[in-house]
């Protein structure tokens, strides 16, 4: 049986703000050394399916240029690989995809030529490692139309999903989109395996419906479910995260620094592959301390770096402090300078003696809904020498020093510019 992988990878990402205004949500970096996007990109390969579609929309130079011809996940096949899927405009098809239902079904086209049994449907933006082969076994021996991935969630995040109800077989008796009052808390993990002719039929009916807004969550399951289709739900326990707005992003970074993390990126029987930078080794130099964080390869590390992840070519110079922060590509950290609970995206320069994250002021960021005292700074901005900002503050992209004024941020404050190409 023949499977299809496609993963939908155009989102915008826009709870997280300036980590996402330059870049696609799945081309995300994420643990030093890879992209977001690299999660189902390898669950695929390691699960034997190596047809994939990545269907993009929004900047989708980030993620073009990080997988091209899908080579470091083996993806880079005469029969099969990976392909890149973007709108374009057609003799009959000319529109930006509506939904992700909309999304799939633009792409028909392309399912079709593959000649899969079934369709497995990814979401581009979540961490976890799970064998798909496994989920479509248990499709199999349903007999389902289609399966949803599913797993337990909070009370308090049951209404960021969609909610499902089943019966002892499994079965889906009901399904909601991210409902106001939640019925239950097992939760669609975005995750469905469709045998082909399924999907293609109720594509073809949700496409002539002018009042669907052609999402799978919102029209296409509850539809279903209503009109007595196989729909099942597969129990997921294992470690899944969607890291789509900043505090679950720094979460799931702090995840990784437990002595036993609850995902494992050392497994050897279950690579997460991804295109590397070359890089020289990690350089520790005498009076460094470094306790409880992942060092990605040309690190610079003269200061102290405690609980924390460093993407390639970091600098953190000498009296330096970086504690409990995500740190990007070829970021400097001046000396003298404190980074306290941040994420600090790539070619950023804090400058001498400057502190992000500073004092004790929790003040929320309302727009962001940031209360925890995580403070972001967008891509290429300099931070001024003496500069302090506080928690819970966002700082644009491609900020020169200029562009601050005074020695202080407050907390709970935006400090944006307009993305740019």
């Amino acid at each position: 049986m023949r499977t299809l992988a496609m993963i939908l990878a155009g989102g915008r990402g826009s709870r997280l703000s300036v980590l996402a205004n330059k870049r696609a949500k799945p081309a995300v970096p994420f643990a030093g050394k890879y992209r977001i996007i690299d999660f189902p990109l390898s669950n695929c390969v390691n699960s034997g399916i190596y047809t994939v579609g990545v269907v993009t929309q929004y900047r989708p130079r980030s993620l073009q240029d990080h997988i091209r011809n899908g080579a470091p996940w083996d993806l880079d096949r005469l029969n099969g690989g990976v392909w890149m899927l973007q709108p374009y405009q057609g003799r009959l098809d000319s529109d930006w995809y509506e939904g992700t239902a909309d999304a799939v079904y633009q792409n028909l086209d392309f399912v079709r030529n593959a000649r899969a049994d079934y369709v497995l449907i990814l979401s581009g933006d979540h961490v976890y490692k799970m064998d798909y082969s496994i989920l479509i076994g248990f499709h199999q021996e349903k007999r389902a139309d289609v399966t949803v991935a599913t797993l337990r969630v909070t009370p308090e995040e049951a209404g960021r999903f969609g909610i499902v109800q089943t019966d002892a077989n499994y079965r889906v008796t009901y399904f909601e989109e991210k409902p106001k009052q939640p019925k239950g808390t097992l939760a669609s993990m975005g995750i469905y395996v469709f045998n082909y002719d399924t999907l293609v039929k109720v594509l073809h009916e949700d496409a002539k419906n002018p009042d669907s807004t052609h999402d799978f969550g919102k029209d296409i399951f509850p539809k279903m479910v209503t009109e007595n289709y196989r729909v099942f739900a597969f129990p997921y326990t294992d470690y899944w995260v969607d890291v789509g707005t900043i505090q679950s992003y720094w979460e799931a970074h702090m995840d990784l620094l437990a002595d036993t993390p609850p995902i494992d990126l050392l497994d050897r029987q279950w690579v997460i592959h991804t295109r590397s930078e070359e890089r020289p080794p990690v350089n520790i130099r005498t009076g460094a301390t470094v306790n409880h964080s992942l060092i990605t390869d040309g690190c610079v590390i003269e200061g102290s770096v405690e609980y924390s992840v460093l993407s390639p070519g970091v600098r953190v110079k000498r009296g330096a402090v970086v504690r409990y922060s995500i740190i990007m590509t070829d970021a400097v950290i001046e000396p003298g300078a404190m980074v306290d609970r941040c994420i600090i995206d790539k070619n950023v320069v804090v400058g001498r003696g400057a502190c992000v994250g500073y004092g004790s002021d929790y003040t929320e960021n309302a727009e962001l809904h940031l209360s925890t005292g995580i403070s972001v700074v967008g891509k290429n901005t300099i931070i001024p020498p003496e500069f302090r900002i506080g928690r819970n503050v966002v700082v644009g992209s491609d900020l020169n020093d200029d562009a601050f004024n005074g020695d202080f941020l407050p907390s709970g404050q935006n400090f944006m510019v307009e993305a740019t190409d």
